[in-house]
């Protein structure tokens, strides 16, 4: 008789184990999922205030360039931009932010260029700075890192 007892709770007892055990495969297997949709959507969210933040850069840069005078209404919208990616966004990219705007800053107090210089600014690297933004972020989002020293590393061009 107590060799039935001592089947009938191993029997119990394992039923239990393999019941637990599915449990907490499923709660991993939740939670995985939706750390990785997570992920995902925090990504999409940072891609979006990014090409948000070159567009409008560019808009202004080439304004700033063909105008003497611009509106401080559209540095504000870049300003802002600016802002909502400082909630998301690594160190590496707000410093490459802020050379943007201080060089649309800057070039809004020079006088207009004719459009011949401008073939000429580019091939010298007046835009290079609207680039090393968009490094900046492509690190930031692809999640590149030199972890040696901490320091983000872009991938070669």
């Amino acid at each position: 008789m107590q060799s039935e007892y001592v089947s009938a709770l191993f029997g119990i007892a394992g039923a239990t184990v393999g019941g637990l055990t599915s449990l907490y495969t499923n709660w991993m297997t939740q939670h995985i999922q939706l750390r990785a949709a997570h992920r995902a959507s925090a990504k999409a969210d940072r891609e979006k205030v990014f090409r948000q933040f070159i567009s409008e850069a560019g808009r202004l840069y080439g304004d700033a360039l063909s105008r003497d005078k611009g509106e401080s209404s559209d540095l504000v919208r870049l300003y802002s931009t600016a802002a909502q990616m400082r909630l998301i966004a690594s160190q590496p990219v707000l410093v490459a932010s802020e050379k943007v705007m201080e060089t649309i800053v800057a070039a809004y107090s020079m006088p207009a260029r004719p459009i011949e210089e401008l073939g000429a600014m580019a091939r010298d690297g007046g835009f290079k700075f609207l680039l090393d933004f968009a490094d900046a972020c492509r690190v930031e989002i692809s999640g590149h890192r030199d972890k040696s020293n901490d320091v983000e590393t872009a991938p070669p061009r």
